[in-house]
């Protein structure tokens, strides 16, 4: 059997027409990505961006393959797709460091819920991928990233992929897996996705379980796909999304699902009548020489909805910025909802957030981290904290009334105004997580599902992410109208790796 000349950009269409058809089988498809590993992850251009590869990813493959010849048919929707899972989400018998080296060889028990699900689906874990030490940077700097601290961005080594999913985006940019899973609080998901060309979904929180994985902020945390396709990320989403008695937060799914699978959804998706907010207000400056770049992109790929049927209302949220601030919930909850995690972990060492700070077990460059740790011990230590939470639900109210009055089916806004910065940038603090022009943290603090999705590339060739933003548990339509979005700029291209 043989694989295509080259795995580069497969869906997970095409491998499994591939496994039924007989053109090869999931041992071929797990050993390619094990080998462009060694050459690209590991040499090469060693974007390192994988902590830890499966030990046992062949043997599983093997069973898979066996499972196939006996019964003719593939074992579930994800038979043989091999994902890369941000090192956040705990594996059994796979080590699990959450970006820290105060984690030491930490291996869990038991799976995450959404491990669980995804190996129920028949999918391999194929690896565990790098993220800055506990979820907290939007860049990529980690203690437990090797002797240099970063992973690169497969687009420009010189660049960052950005975080908190860091491995996942440049892994999976680079098509060293099929697909992957990151995780997204603020923007984690999003901004790898923007900045290394691929589409990343940020679901209602909730809709997925947060079992088995790292906290940062319980009522925002998110695990979600990372993957080059719409299709694709919806076929994870399928298997991802659900109650789990063990997540009490996902009782939700009682009111979320109409019935149907979200990847059917998307037969002949377009964009023809999809009504499309544009938030001005959150796009880059064209007279900026940073931000310009960025905005050419964006109004060509606005152009391109345009000419797909789509229909372009420019919007405004009254008192953003504001709202912004007051309803960052970061400095206020992440200490007890860290320590909280981590203190029901006896055989992990890392212990607390406090314990990491004050042993100084961390990168360097992570102030957000030292931040929490100087916070607040639980909510009630902040004394803004109920403004906070009754701003949030003010500030919904205000969203949904512009869904409302203009009939959308979406917003849309650049995830960043600037392409991935330079590493020396972030090093050398000309760039930190507090002044680079963001916009997730919109959809975040709403408590809003997201997607990124491929805009095109600056004439320098980096990406440029375009995120779509829909109303509380309308991942459907927000799938839809991206696929539409994916096929009216058919931006997507892989990166061109020395």
């Amino acid at each position: 059997m043989a694989l295509p000349e080259s795995v580069e950009e497969l869906t997970i269409e095409q491998v499994h027409a591939g496994y039924l058809s007989g053109a090869f089988a999931v041992r071929d498809l797990v050993q390619a990505y094990l080998d462009r590993i060694i050459s690209i992850d590991q040499s090469g251009p060693t974007l390192n961006s994988i902590i830890t590869v499966s030990a046992t990813a062949l043997d599983e493959a093997d069973g898979l393959d066996r499972a196939f010849a006996r019964e003719g048919q593939l074992v579930g929707s994800l038979h043989g797709v091999p994902i890369l899972v941000k090192d956040q989400i705990e594996t059994a018998g796979m080590r699990t460091t959450f970006g820290s080296i105060a984690a030491g060889e930490f291996v869990p028990d038991s799976d995450a819920t959404v491990i669980v699900r995804l190996r129920a689906a028949g999918a391999i874990i194929l690896g565990k991928t790098t993220m800055p030490d506990l979820a907290t940077s939007r860049f990529s700097t980690s203690s437990r990233s090797g002797p240099t601290g970063v992973t690169k961005n497969p687009y420009d080594l010189s660049r960052d992929p950005g975080g908190s999913s860091s491995g996942t985006g440049a892994a999976v940019a680079a098509n060293l897996a099929l697909v992957g899973i990151g995780e997204d609080t603020g923007g984690s998901i999003r901004v790898p996705s923007s900045w290394c060309g691929l589409v990343g979904l940020k679901v209602t929180p909730a809709l997925i379980s947060r079992t088995g994985m790292s906290s940062l902020v319980v009522s925002q945390d998110s695990a979600g796909p990372m993957t080059r396709t719409v299709t694709d990320a919806a076929l994870l989403l399928d298997v991802l999304a659900g109650y789990d008695p063990t997540d009490p937060y996902t009782a939700i799914s009682a009111i979320t699902r109409q019935g149907g699978s979200y990847a059917a959804g998307l037969t002949d998706a377009d964009l023809t009548g999809k009504r499309v907010g544009v938030l001005r207000q959150a796009f880059p400056d064209p007279a900026d020489p940073e931000e310009g770049p960025v905005d050419e992109v964006l109004r060509r790929a606005l152009e391109q909805l345009a000419e797909a049927g789509a229909e372009l209302v420019d919007v405004a949220i009254p008192n953003l910025e504001e709202s912004l601030t007051l309803t960052r919930l970061l400095f206020s909850q992440s200490r007890r909802d860290m320590n909280a995690f981590y203190g029901e972990r006896p055989d992990l060492p890392i212990g607390s957030v406090d314990k990491v700070y004050s042993e100084g077990q961390y990168h360097e460059k992570l102030e957000l981290l030292e931040l929490i740790a100087r916070g607040p011990e639980t909510p009630a230590g902040d004394p803004e904290y109920l403004d906070r939470i009754l701003e949030q639900g003010e500030f919904q109210r205000r969203v949904l009334a512009i869904f409302a009055e203009h009939r959308l089916d979406v917003i849309a806004f650049p995830d960043t105004r600037l392409a991935a910065p330079t590493l020396e940038d972030v090093f050398a603090s000309r760039w930190t997580d507090f002044n680079y022009p963001t916009n997730t943290l919109i959809a975040s603090q709403l408590h809003f599902p997201a997607i990124s999705v491929p805009a095109g590339y600056t004439a320098s060739g980096l990406p440029v992410g375009l995120e779509l933003m829909a109303v509380p548990y309308d991942e459907a339509r927000l799938l839809t109208v991206a696929r539409g979005v994916e096929v009216a700029t058919d931006a997507r291209r892989p990166p061109r790796l020395p």
